[in-house]
């Protein structure tokens, strides 16, 4: 900070302008009553006029990783490490990525960590949180929220549709195209089995607002890949609702924010992650072969998913 100071007083003189002759501490007294929307108006016009200030402003702000490490859901049994970290690499160098896998079995957890060298490429990755990979969508979103803000709003249950009746021959893609004509999807996959990777006939779409899930129950039109299929609120699948889907005793935890793998990129088919507490267990899924993760933000570290 002393060396921006130096070049602004520099760049000062070699324009002729006068020297501020403020001590920091004057500084500080001016800018302690302003509200936070003020000092960001104030140093964001600074840092478009000063480049060194500029660079002072990303370093600070990418500094802590909980700005930039994103936790990402939905994944395919099938999806790496290395083809999590390919899907995320179009928004920035990426500083660590991994699948979380099973320490017991050796299987994926369905989820997995992004960590961007900067903050606004975890940004950037933010303004499309769905990314379609392997054939599934998978949802991103900042780790240290955990899932609030996403699929844990309390109007999920009238967002997320239940797909019966489908055609062996239709993949995710298809259905996501299908079903996308009401707007936009926030997840959605075909359900397959986990060992023989085939469609098990039904799927799930969720819509990011109530209205365009209501579309889709609304639409005349339920045909796709030459059969008639069936669309419904997923909780009314059943009989069941989303929560019941997770065990009763189950305790939420939150995801911690300490960053770090044991092998940077590497899949960790042995060993979890320093600094991350995750379920114990491989979960088995009713309704889908993709993981639903649970509907708040967790608490505790000592929770097992089970079917």
């Amino acid at each position: 900070m002393e060396d921006v100071k130096k070049r602004k007083i520099e760049e000062a003189s070699g324009n002729g302008e006068e020297i501020s002759t403020y001590s920091e501490d004057h500084l500080r007294s001016l800018l302690d009553p302003l509200a936070k929307p003020q000092l960001v108006d104030l140093l964001a016009k600074l840092g478009c006029q000063y480049p060194s200030i500029a660079e002072e402003i990303k370093g600070v702000a990418s500094a802590d990783p909980v700005h930039r490490k994103l936790f990402v859901r939905g994944l395919a049994w099938n999806t790496s490490s290395d083809t999590l970290r390919a899907a995320f690499s179009e928004h920035g160098e990426i500083e660590e990525g991994a699948v979380i896998y099973d320490k017991a079995s050796g299987k994926s957890r369905g989820y997995g960590f992004i960590t961007y060298k900067y903050m606004e490429s975890t940004q950037h990755a933010l303004r499309a949180p769905s990314k379609l990979i392997d054939g599934r969508l998978a949802v991103c979103n900042l780790a240290c929220e955990g899932l609030s803000g996403t699929s844990a709003t309390l109007d999920l249950t009238q967002r997320k549709l239940y797909i019966g009746g489908l055609s062996p021959n239709v993949t995710s893609e298809m259905l996501l195209h299908f079903f996308g004509r009401h707007g936009d999807i926030e997840e959605g996959s075909v359900a397959y089995d986990k060992d023989t990777n085939e469609s098990r006939g039904f799927g799930f779409v969720t819509y990011r607002t109530v209205e365009a899930a209501k579309k889709a129950i609304d639409d005349p039109q339920k045909t796709l890949g030459g059969r008639n299929i069936i669309v419904k609120l997923a909780d009314s699948h059943k009989g069941r609702t989303v929560q019941a889907q997770l065990p009763p005793a189950m305790v939420p935890m939150a995801l911690p924010l300490a960053a770090g793998y044991p092998q940077p990129g590497k899949a960790h088919a042995g060993a979890t992650p320093v600094g991350y507490g995750y379920p114990q267990t491989v979960a088995a899924y009713p309704d889908s072969s993709y993981p639903s993760p649970p509907t708040a933000p967790y608490q505790a570290s000592n929770v097992c998913w089970e079917s």
